[in-house]
């Protein structure tokens, strides 16, 4: 249950990230260096467990940091200070000294003073470790005895500084990582709370509650549903609850992969945030994929057990290259994921402040009935919608078998949900339909007998038998037919809101709900509004079409309806196409979906039902 009090943290916690930075950092900034050796860093470390590298690089190693921050994020991408952990330890000075972070961000000094008032009388083996660590311990990497009770201190004054943060896995193994290359327990603190305090536009390192947690986890899930279909099929069609696997997508990099890999994909992270996780853990999930070549009873374990002995497979250089081949969503588009999929997590119930509990797919094999699909196929279907939908259960709003065959009785029954999975029996036993993002009220606001076309990027088709196939929205397959929009002048930071039409007549405000396409007032209403980077086709699916400069309106018919019928795709043909009796229906290539027929092209219907998602 939310409270007052979790609402105002989660506002005050989401006000405090959106804050302008203190420095941003451009790619083309000359930083000043710090000319300190560091060479006294290293006495936490027991460097007898500490890998050698014997990886070859293209050019020589450098003996001192650039001032280019693209220089220096070259240097990481490439390994060049991997063998010198003097040069390291420099770079983490640097790159942490020069993140944008909140006024009165603890530093050594500070720790001074707590680690004196905390354990100056009483030894540390006296005070419990935060709670934020779900009773786990840190990991030790490299460190020796001292190295791992150091971290406990750390820790312990992070806690004490900072009780907002409520629950965060990943904070040990940075504040770990950090103390293998530094000086004393003081400067490992400051640089930890530095990284926790950053406020960079669209920058995050570590999560600091249970919701931005879960909400990680889910924004994994959407990426790994867009850039590695095949083994996000394989965790949601082996795995009963499959939000487990994703959700052990952090662990994977500072929890699973030997320290060698952890610490490179560390150097980087501390340079570019924690996109460039998401791109390691997507590298290692199709990586897994592509190497499993027999029936796997146990994928969480056997996911863990190939990331542990990833060098069998992958040097740490080739695994950074895959990562950093896949084309990924810019910083500001994840980031903008992450709020939706945190919106629909609190709707859920889900809070700042919460015990451990997975969000998990809401398909009960038991109590699931249709007269269309099985329980397992439904899992399936539930698999492909957005994770922040996937949250509930569904429901059934509409069955011909219960409803009639009546089109007008279909329209009083789906109308005020947004979004519904469409399902169609053929008198031929196959299996199609779709997922459609908007409310069926749509059409209401296009004026006359003339249907129009409404939706968003998030709609697709699917076949289930004979085959199970999923068709998403062409400018996901083809990012390269689009390109952002230029920015109106009446642009405005942006709310949560319904979908929009194709329809370029003035939209009208229409009440949220969990669909969390951004909509704001525009000059031009098939633009988007939000400043963009001007890259092309880099914008998530889950925007309107508004927010898309598309070459033709066939790209973005996605569902239409009127007293003769409802259509789904268009462009060269309709993906689906039934009449006002619910009896007959069509099927082609469309130019929307870019799908081949979904069924026989002209089929019968035995039986059509439309699914909602509960919100309990």
């Amino acid at each position: 249950r939310i409270t007052r009090d979790s609402l105002a943290l989660e506002r005050t916690t989401l006000a405090m990230s959106c804050e302008p930075p203190v420095l941003i950092i451009s790619e083309d900034d000359v930083w000043e260096i710090d000319s300190t050796t560091y060479a006294d860093c290293g006495h936490f470390v027991d460097w007898d467990q500490f890998p050698s590298f014997t990886e070859e690089r293209r050019s020589p190693s450098p003996q001192e940091l650039p001032h280019s921050h693209k220089e220096l994020k070259r240097m990481a991408r490439e390994g060049h200070w991997a063998k010198r952990k003097n040069l390291r330890a420099e770079a983490y000075n640097n790159i942490i000294k020069n993140i944008g972070c909140r006024s009165g961000t603890p530093d050594a000094s500070v720790y001074h003073d707590v680690s004196e008032r905390l354990f100056g009388r009483r030894g540390i083996q006296d005070h419990p470790l935060p709670d934020f660590l779900d009773g786990c311990l840190p990991p030790a990497y490299c460190l020796n005895a001292r190295g791992e009770t150091a971290v406990k201190k750390v820790l312990i004054c992070i806690g004490n500084q900072y009780p907002d943060i409520t629950y965060s896995p990943s904070l040990p193994s940075v504040v770990a990582l950090l103390l293998h290359f530094s000086e004393d327990e003081a400067e490992c603190f400051e640089r930890a709370c530095r990284l926790i305090s950053c406020i960079e536009n669209h920058k995050c390192y570590v999560d600091q509650s249970f919701l931005a947690y879960e909400a990680s986890c889910m924004t994994f899930g959407d990426l790994a549903k867009k850039y590695c279909q095949a083994g996000h099929k394989l965790i949601t069609t082996s795995c009963e609850n499959s939000s487990e696997i994703f959700s052990d997508w952090i662990m994977w990099i500072f929890g699973d992969l030997p320290f060698e890999y952890t610490i490179r994909i560390f150097d980087i992270f501390l340079l570019e945030g924690n996109k460039v996780l998401y791109r390691v853990a997507l590298a290692l999930l199709k990586h897994y994929r592509s190497h499993v070549d027999h029936e796997v009873t146990d994928v969480r374990t056997d996911i863990q057990d190939f990331v542990k002995n990833i060098s069998h497979h992958l040097s740490v250089q080739k695994l950074l290259e895959k990562a950093f081949s896949i084309r990924l969503f810019s910083h500001k588009e994840i980031w903008l994921l992450q709020l939706a999929n945190r919106k629909a997590l609190s709707q859920r119930g889900i809070t700042v402040m919460q015990p451990r509990q997975p969000a998990h797919m809401a398909i009960n094999l038991l109590e699931f009935n249709s007269v269309i699909v099985t329980a397992q196929e439904m899992r399936v279907i539930w698999s492909w919608i957005p994770e922040r939908f996937s949250l509930y259960p569904p429901v059934l709003l509409f069955s011909t078998m219960e409803h009639g065959y009546s089109l007008q009785r279909f329209y009083t029954h789906c109308e005020g949900f947004e979004p519904t999975v469409l399902l169609i029996k053929t008198t031929g036993e196959e299996v199609c339909g779709s997922f459609l993002s908007s409310d069926w009220n749509e059409r209401r606001k296009c004026s006359g007998q003339v249907a129009t076309y409404f939706g968003t990027g998030e709609c697709f088709v699917f076949s289930v038998r004979p085959e199970m196939e999923r068709h998403e929205w062409v400018v996901v397959k083809k990012p390269e037919l689009v390109k952002s929009a230029p920015p109106s002048p009446c642009s405005r930071p942006r709310s949560y809101s319904n979908g929009s039409r194709v329809s370029t007549s003035p939209l009208r405000p229409s009440t949220p709900t969990l669909s969390s396409a951004p909509s704001s007032p525009s000059l031009f209403p098939n633009y988007l509004t939000v400043p963009g980077d001007g890259s092309c086709g880099r914008l998530s699916p889950f925007l309107s079409v508004r927010h898309f400069q598309l070459p033709t309106k066939t790209a973005s018919m996605f569902m239409s309806g009127n007293n003769s019928g409802i259509i789904i795709g268009g462009g060269g043909g309709q993906a689906l196409n039934i009449d006002a009796d619910l009896n007959i229906g069509r099927t082609e290539h469309c130019e929307t979906f870019d799908n081949p027929p979904l069924c026989e092209e002209n089929f019968h219907i035995q039986h059509l039902e439309v699914w909602g998602c509960q919100n309990s």
